[in-house]
């Protein structure tokens, strides 16, 4: 049995993909089997990046099935006493699934290994303040070529995609039910899943580390570590 130890939502993610997926597709009526699901974990477009950015940021995990594409953000209670009814996510997480979704209709596989004719035909009605990739001296950026990768991954498992209603933001709150009560309500078109990781076994282990101050340096600066290791069964 292979143990892996995490830390937060991105180690409970990690979980809910392996553990938890038949469970997120039922919240859509959604009856592919999850060995017949196509998963990226924790995908990356660049940072957020601000207005004139091409980047836009990473998902917490994509999960094309053989009836939708799951955009999918994460958030936890941070093992505390979580009470809040509303979450909402920031304008930068909002932005990236508009983003994201827009490439998704607008691919097709004729495009692949054509990045710049995909940039030449769309850039005129592409998302007001963000900007495409382009290929600068012959040269594809990294952004570009991660794009072109999982749009064309994502569109050739799900061969049924046809437009925008196909695509499902999706927002997982994992929580102890023992000491937390999740949100109900979240931004419009994301649809809240509460997962309970209670059951779980949980250590918090806490570390100190103290630096003090030297001759050459007159501050002291104490740094507190604390790690939840997540057993991944």
């Amino acid at each position: 049995m292979v143990r892996i130890f995490g830390y937060g939502e991105d180690a409970l993610t990690l979980w809910a993909l392996k553990e938890q997926v038949a469970a997120i597709l039922m919240t859509f009526g959604d009856k592919t089997a999850a060995s017949n699901c196509l998963f990226f974990y924790r995908p990356s477009f660049g940072r957020s990046g601000g207005a004139g950015s091409a980047e836009f940021g990473e998902f917490d995990a994509v999960i094309a099935s053989r009836e939708n594409i799951y955009l999918i953000e994460s958030k936890w209670d941070n093992l505390g006493n979580y009470k809040k009814e509303q979450l909402l996510l920031r304008d930068e997480q909002l932005i990236r699934h508009r983003v994201f979704a827009w490439y998704l209709t607008h691919w097709s596989k004729k495009y692949s290994g054509k990045w710049q004719k995909f940039v030449d035909d769309n850039k005129g009605n592409f998302i007001a303040g963000k900007k495409l990739p382009d290929v600068q001296e012959g040269k594809q950026s990294l952004l570009a070529t991660n794009l072109e990768f999982t749009l064309t991954k994502l569109l050739e498992h799900y061969k049924g995609f046809s437009s925008r209603s196909n695509i499902k933001n999706v927002l997982l709150f994992f929580y102890d039910s023992r000491v937390s009560t999740p949100p109900i309500e979240t931004d419009a078109n994301f649809t809240l899943i509460p997962i309970d990781f209670s059951n779980i076994y949980i250590f918090l282990l806490k570390l100190f580390f103290y630096i003090f101050q030297t001759k050459e340096q007159l501050s002291q600066v104490c740094v507190v570590v604390c790690y939840a290791l997540l057993i991944l069964c």
